[in-house]
């Protein structure tokens, strides 16, 4: 981290529409360029947002390489509006056999791409049965001074997945999600939490509304390293705009001892080997 200039962050609340990548890629064209007249320098959106989250055994019709036609369109819009854009969708790779991920791709203000990362942790029988889980659990990349990292939705429930962003000097943590009824208060509880134990800002961007068997319950925020929202959306689609502040950022972790007072050599138990 080596900016003091804020960056500030879109994130775009919304659930397009399942199943048409064409009319999901004009949303997040029209979003990206709401966020750059506020000074936004980042848009993030949900997780699965190109094809819709509920499309079932339509995933290996939609999934797409991460260098694919929707790639591009992506890098156009980012080039179009002077920001960097992440976004989540299902990601074909055909060095692995063909098998398809739950990814999240981040592209810059250039267009070229930052970093692509794949669900480490599937969620429930319909992520479990159409797609294969990452392996790789930290991916970052350098954005406007600040280190980001990314995760999607159901990892940032686990603490070591953050944590280990943390320790890997992530400052800012971007988490597509498709965060669904009850579990609401991982969206207004335990994201903050993550944000305060582990010192950085987290982006948690959700989906809205109703979609196949499923009821996103919306509340996108931006968490600060204070445990603080610095922005939060409601129920509906939304776009919403708050700050990363590196200075600020500094401070705390400069005052919260969390970081430096680990044990590390307490903690084998966490990782017992086989």
């Amino acid at each position: 981290m080596s900016s003091s200039s804020p960056l500030r962050t879109a994130l775009l609340q919304s659930s397009g529409r399942p199943g048409d990548v064409a009319q999901n890629l004009k949303v997040l064209d029209e979003a990206a360029g709401r966020a750059a007249d506020t000074g936004a320098r980042l848009l993030v959106a949900p997780e699965m947002y190109l094809t819709g989250y509920a499309i079932g055994s339509d995933v290996p019709r939609l999934a797409e390489p991460a260098d694919g036609p929707s790639a591009e369109a992506v890098a156009a819009i980012a080039e179009r509006h002077g920001l960097a854009v992440l976004y989540g969708y299902p990601e074909r790779d055909v060095r692995t056999h063909g098998r398809v991920y739950n990814s999240a791709q981040a592209i810059a203000a250039d267009g070229t791409p930052l970093l692509n990362y794949r669900k480490t942790h599937l969620f429930g029988c319909f992520e479990q049965e159409h797609f294969t889980p990452g392996d790789t659990p930290v991916v970052q990349a350098e954005l406007g001074g600040l280190t980001i990292g990314a995760l999607i939705c159901y990892d940032v429930e686990f603490p070591e997945n953050v944590r280990a962003h943390a320790l890997a000097g992530t400052d800012l943590l971007l988490v597509p999600t498709a965060q669904m009824h009850p579990f609401q208060f991982v969206a207004e509880s335990v994201v903050p939490v993550r944000a305060f134990e582990s010192q950085m800002y987290v982006a948690y961007v959700n989906r809205t509304g109703p979609e196949g068997e499923f009821e996103f319950v919306g509340l996108s925020t931006l968490a600060g390293p204070d445990g603080v929202s610095r922005a939060r959306a409601g129920r509906g689609e939304e776009l919403v705009v708050g700050d990363v502040d590196p200075a600020f950022l500094a401070a705390s972790r400069e005052n919260n001892p969390y970081l430096r007072d680990r044990r590390p050599e307490l903690y084998g138990s966490l990782s017992p080997r086989a």
